[in-house]
């Protein structure tokens, strides 16, 4: 199985920047993808950027040029580079595995964002 550990969320003023981590660790071997979700309250989970086994990376419209996604193997980490924030970025974060054999979904518990003046 894998397991999933987010860190890096906190408070920073509009224009600030966060970088989130996610650490994996299991058999993160089977790992295809991973990626960054986001919900706000009342909102419905969206896709942020993802991440291919091959490093082909996609984003969402919304932060595209301000949001970079990376990986570092050794560590076996994934990376959302948050640049430029806006209040309109503040969502619980959650990173997610995903394993294309099984068709199976992982996920952290999830880090705060709150982006406020």
């Amino acid at each position: 199985q894998v397991q999933l550990v987010e860190s890096g969320g906190g408070l920073v003023q509009p224009g600030g920047s966060l970088r989130l981590s996610c650490a994996a660790s299991g058999i993160i071997f089977s790992i295809d993808a991973m990626g960054w979700y986001r919900q706000a309250p009342g909102k419905q989970r969206e896709l942020v950027a993802t991440i291919t086994s091959g490093g082909h990376t996609n984003y969402a419209d919304s932060v595209k040029g301000r949001f970079t996604i990376s990986r570092d193997n050794a560590k076996n980490t994934v990376y959302l580079q948050m640049n430029s924030l806006k209040p309109e970025d503040t969502a619980v974060y959650q990173c997610n595995a995903y394993r294309r054999s099984i068709l199976y979904n992982y996920w952290g518990q999830g880090t705060q964002v709150t982006v406020s003046s």
